[in-house]
């Protein structure tokens, strides 16, 4: 593609050499730039691209997108473009690059501290009960043609997210769902995504040490609603779901709300929690339906109706609605339990926040006939704010904590659950912590007795740990039965 369609649309303050060349790929990450490339700087939370602009240029790209220090950068045969925004440019770039693939979607993006990742699942059911093919960005990963490509972001970069929204439109998928975080909507990734529909499920605390007061990771949720075309599904019930169905009912865009407790356009009544799932009445301007859910809780009540919501929005039949709900048997790493031909009963669950502890464990509250045994950490180089709130969360819950490591990162393990145990001690006395996660597992599997429910909490899909700068493997599911075997044995 010739430089100068690439930067169609970007707002250019100066620029140096030629324009009319021709670009083989795009970049953000030195590392995998190749010859003829584009190379746009990108200042990271932890590095800057502007320090490799040097390297690039001796690989051979073709061409650099700059913020800062333009003069800096008059390399032979670099064309050097300036730029106010770097993130923006390359969300521009990168959508101009695939053909604007969004353009020619049905887009779906779906935000919130907890439930995302369900949501979108059960959305891409709905729609595929209703014969629309439909691909998924999230945490898991990006599902692309029905394989599962992981990106180590809940929302990836905006080069990624275009190249996987060309794939998919490649190969006949019309709809993508995806979970859209709040560092990606701050951080301009989903720039240049043209959201059909836009789903809130609730905030609670989380990410602060990012966004540092509440006020502002609200506001970062929030733009998600300021940038769809076709309706606004938002949670009635949360307090910050209801600031944003004031704020967007004033749009042109249609406003479809949900809940339990406040009077929605999308309701549950008649509900019966088990083990297993839950039993509802779903309530919905096409007619009401009874719903046999296979994921239990009151949070997946929501999850459903949240669901449910793009359903109608899309104008698809309650009959498939139903059906596509019905048929989840599951979401890896959410209330997945483990099979264990044992007397007790073992739930991974991704929960690692203080409202996500809450609602796992108030569901494991309706139906636990023994103790509640749950095993916990908190990661590291992360808002340790909530780390006390979590251990207090917990601890009001259970009748054994076990405290013990959660990706430490670079900080020291002991530490991060000494910030956790402070919670705790204030309504438990009964814990005990280990910092070696699987011997913390072990520990709960061997002291388990019939009918006790043993919580794995915040690894949840996670099929490793993160110790400094190293990502070693630990599928919590493979512990799980490998110690029981060996206990077994």
């Amino acid at each position: 593609m010739k430089l100068e369609e690439l930067i169609n649309g970007l707002e250019v303050e100066k620029y140096s050499g030629n324009l009319g060349k021709n670009i083989s790929g795009v970049a953000f990450d030195s590392r995998k730039v190749s010859k003829g490339d584009i190379f746009v700087a990108i200042q990271g939370l932890k590095s800057d691209g502007h320090m490799y602009i040097e390297d690039v240029y001796n690989k051979g790209a073709a061409a650099v997108v700059v913020g800062k220090d333009f003069d800096k950068y008059s390399y032979d045969g670099l064309t050097v473009i300036k730029v106010k925004d770097t993130r923006n440019a390359l969300a521009r770039i990168s959508s101009n690059y695939y053909g604007e693939p969004s353009k020619s979607m049905e887009m779906v993006g779906v935000t919130g501290t907890n439930g995302k990742t369900t949501i979108t699942y059960l959305v891409k059911s709905i729609f595929e009960a209703a014969n629309k093919k439909a691909g998924i960005i999230g945490t898991i990963g990006d599902m692309v043609n029905g394989e599962l490509i992981k990106t180590g972001n809940t929302t990836p970069e905006s080069l990624v997210i275009q190249k996987h929204l060309y794939d998919m439109l490649k190969a006949g998928t019309r709809s993508c769902i995806m979970e859209v975080s709040s560092h990606a909507l701050d951080l301009k990734r989903v720039e240049f995504c043209n959201f059909d529909i836009g789903i809130f499920t609730n905030l609670t605390r989380d990410h602060l040490d990012y966004h540092n007061t509440m006020e502002n990771y609200f506001n970062a949720k929030q733009k998600l609603f300021y940038m769809t075309t076709k309706s606004n599904i938002i949670n009635i019930d949360d307090i910050y779901g209801a600031r944003i169905a004031e704020n967007v009912s004033k749009l042109k865009v249609p406003l479809i709300t949900y809940g339990i407790k406040e009077k929605a356009d999308i309701f549950a009544t008649d509900i019966v929690y088990h083990l297993t799932g839950v039993d509802f009445v779903l309530n919905t301007p096409k007619g009401s339906t009874n719903i046999n859910f296979n994921i239990p809780g009151e949070f997946s009540v929501y999850n459903a109706l949240a669901a449910v919501g793009c359903g109608i929005a899309c104008d698809i039949s309650l009959k498939a609605i139903k059906e596509g709900l019905e048929s989840v048997k599951g979401v890896k790493g959410r209330f997945e339990i483990v099979p264990t031909n044992r007397d007790f009963t073992v739930i991974i669950d991704f929960a690692h926040t203080p409202d996500g502890l809450e609602k796992v464990l108030s569901t494991i509250d309706q139906f636990a006939k023994g103790r509640k045994i749950v095993v916990f950490g908190a990661g590291g180089n992360r808002d340790k704010t909530k780390r006390p709130m979590m251990g207090e969360t917990v601890g009001k819950h259970s009748d054994l904590c076990i405290v013990t490591s959660d990706n430490p990162r670079f900080e020291d393990p002991q530490a991060i659950i000494e910030d956790v145990v402070a919670g705790v001690k204030k309504v438990n006395q009964n814990y005990v912590t280990i910092v070696d996660r699987k011997e913390a597992i072990k520990y709960a599997l061997e002291n388990a007795k019939p009918k006790d429910i043993i919580l794995l909490a915040g690894k949840g899909h996670e099929t490793y740990t993160i110790i400094k700068d190293k990502v070693l493997p630990f599928d919590e599911r493979e512990i799980v039965l490998d110690i029981l075997k060996n206990m077994k044995n």
